[in-house]
């Protein structure tokens, strides 16, 4: 488990929601929904599993979550997210067959069904839904309401459910087929969240009832108003107009601005996209800016529809997307609630981010005062650590990384090259490096640590005292030494040399972890970077006619060494030399390749590039 999700899992809500699980690669792995984000999502990563989760969790680099307003919605936005994404995880459904529907048969006298499989067959399909227990508590409470055919066409007497009001039963009663017709229209708006009408029915039912002193039917309609009520806390995350719309949603907050797309395609929230960016200019000036980008330069799909807030213009959007969209500002409804649900993510997102790096600056600020408290100095805002690299003497170079407040300052990194030491002496190269950075920091007034970590013992910590005693310098050296893992292990520090003891698990030994990981990553890449440099030069080196701005056109022409010996004595020729002291590098790199000499450098394939760089770029050589 990675410091991000540590982080994110601590910031976890307790909302209903979607939460989405991530590899290495960014791609989404597994989808599920939570009646409560936060102890669902944290259970993954504590405790025992299963094989299956286990492996699944092995692969969770990353994870994101949408909050929603009920459990119905996370299920069947979880619904949604799974059959667009196909998370290998998941069990993958092959189509909507798999969740069951709510439907009124193509008949004369309809009736209403439940179903697993939509055909096209002339019926009114209203789902998918989560699961059939949600089916069926909603068709039970249509069932009240519209009394669809319950009987066959063959009776002859009126069924049970005629007599507690749930079938008109058609047949013996000779109902017009237009009464059906008019409740598939009554059933299509409830269930569209337009139900205000039939509660305003059910109160003046119950009130007449209840006059009549039918104080049981009267109890009836007050039900079905409560279990009204209920249902319209269902899903908002599916339209059942099937039209492909944005919903856009915002937040701002200390200068910053989180923006919110929900993707809508086929009446199904499918995917969302976020973007958080500082904000210079008047809100909605910023937003609208925002969206020309979304749709021009980040190439979005332009739907049919757009939802946006209501404090920002509609005419600017439609000038911003162009013809043929519909913009339009929701005042009521499942439509407004759909950009409630955008911006309350946005809102979630924008935090998310401004914890995570809250928790960031207070855990690298409680490293290091931590670990000026543990070493008994002041908090060592400004620490410097070096490492020596070379193999068998050769190519001898020194790092020196900078860490403020915890983190990499990589623009006062340093790099040396070894001038006055011969073979593989570490000490002296140390002694080297440590006398040329203080003392130019000396005599130009530079900036000086709070404290000097040694990658190394006791013997490099003795030598970097003993350079700042010469120099007159007071200024804390610790030595990180490493295990025979060549891992970090432990601190060394005092006058004598003590080990410091302090937890494997606190911040302040990841911190020194960091450190010494980084200095030394950055000394043999410097390393490398000489060494190649210095093999391949000497392979063109004693050529007659070749001299340094010649051999450079040949390193800035070719891509490798190999590249010259597969190309012929006119294209060498062609990088801007003589033909006949090309003549002559063709003949001296095809007689290399033939000896043992040639084995030194050629299985590295290193770019040319590292001879026309001596140092990554934004990084400043030394003295």
């Amino acid at each position: 488990m990675n410091d991000v999700i540590k982080a994110k899992l601590e910031l976890l809500p307790d909302s209903p929601g979607c939460y989405i699980h991530k590899n290495k690669n960014g791609e989404i792995i597994y989808v599920g929904k939570a009646k409560n984000l936060k102890s669902r999502v944290r259970s993954y990563f504590h405790g025992s599993h299963d094989t299956k989760t286990e492996l699944l969790v092995s692969e969770i680099a990353d994870f994101e979550y949408i909050v929603v307003g009920s459990n119905i919605e996370s299920l069947l936005l979880e619904i949604n997210l799974i059959q667009e994404n196909k998370p290998k995880y998941n069990i993958l459904l092959k189509d909507d067959k798999s969740y069951p529907f709510i439907k009124i048969t193509n008949e004369k006298y309809p009736r209403l069904e439940i179903t697993r499989q939509v055909k096209k067959d002339g019926a009114h399909y209203f789902g998918p839904y989560p699961d059939v227990g949600a089916a069926n508590e909603i068709k039970h409470l249509l069932d009240r309401i519209f009394p669809f055919r319950k009987c066959s066409l063959n009776e002859k007497k009126v069924c049970f459910y005629y007599h507690i009001h749930q079938c008109l039963c058609p047949v013996v009663n000779h109902v017009d087929p237009q009464v059906y017709l008019e409740m598939t229209q009554q059933v299509t708006k409830f269930l569209s969240s337009d139900d205000n009408e039939i509660i305003d029915e059910m109160h003046i039912k119950m009130q007449e009832a209840a006059s009549q002193l039918e104080f049981e039917q009267a109890a009836e309609y007050r039900d079905i108003i409560k279990s009204i009520g209920i249902l319209r806390t269902k899903q908002r995350v599916r339209n059942l107009d099937n039209r492909d719309r944005d919903i856009f949603g915002y937040y701002c907050s200390n200068g910053w601005m989180c923006v919110q797309v929900f993707f809508v395609r086929q009446g199904k929230l499918i995917k969302r996209d976020v973007n958080l960016f500082p904000y210079y200019n008047d809100v909605e000036d910023d937003f609208l800016t925002y969206v020309g980008q979304f749709y021009s330069e980040l190439n979005h799909i332009k739907p049919k529809e757009i939802y946006i807030p209501n404090d920002i213009d509609v005419e600017s959007v439609e000038a911003i997307v162009g013809e043929g969209i519909k913009v339009i500002q929701p005042q009521r409804g499942e439509k407004k609630q759909l950009v409630a649900m955008a911006t309350k993510n946005a809102q979630t997102q924008l935090q998310l981010k401004f914890s995570l790096a809250e928790r960031d600056i207070i855990k690298t600020t409680g490293a290091i005062e931590n670990l000026g408290d543990i070493l008994g100095i002041p908090t060592p805002h400004r620490i410097e650590s070096f490492d020596n690299s070379n193999i068998m003497g050769t190519s001898p170079v020194s790092a020196m990384v900078v860490f403020i407040d915890g983190k990499p300052s990589k623009k006062d990194y340093r790099k040396y090259k070894i001038k006055n030491v011969v073979g593989a002496d570490d000490y002296a190269s140390m002694r080297e490096v440590l006398s040329r950075r203080y003392s130019r920091a000396l005599n130009e007034g530079g900036v000086l640590p709070d404290l000097i970590a040694m990658d190394g013992g006791a013997g490099q910590v003795n030598i970097a005292k003993q350079v700042l005693n010469e120099l007159g310098l007071d200024i804390p050296v610790a030595g990180m030494q490493k295990n025979d893992k060549h891992q970090t292990s432990e601190l060394l520090f005092g006058d004598p040399l003590e080990v410091v003891e302090f937890s494997r698990q606190s911040q302040e030994f990841f911190l020194l972890t960091r450190i010494q990981d980084e200095v030394h990553r950055f000394a043999i890449t410097f390393h490398r970077q000489v060494r190649g440099k210095n093999t391949f030069s000497s392979k063109l080196d004693s050529i007659e006619g070749l001299g340094p701005k010649r051999k450079q056109k040949i390193l800035t022409k070719f891509k490798n060494l190999k590249a010259i010996e597969e190309s012929t004595v006119q294209q060498i020729a062609e990088a801007g030399i003589p033909y006949e002291v090309a003549e002559r590098v063709k003949v001296k790199l095809s007689g290399l390749t033939n000896s043992s000499e040639s084995s030194i450098e050629e299985e590295s394939n290193v770019k040319w590039e590292a001879l026309k760089e001596s140092e990554p770029v934004g990084l400043q050589k030394s003295n």
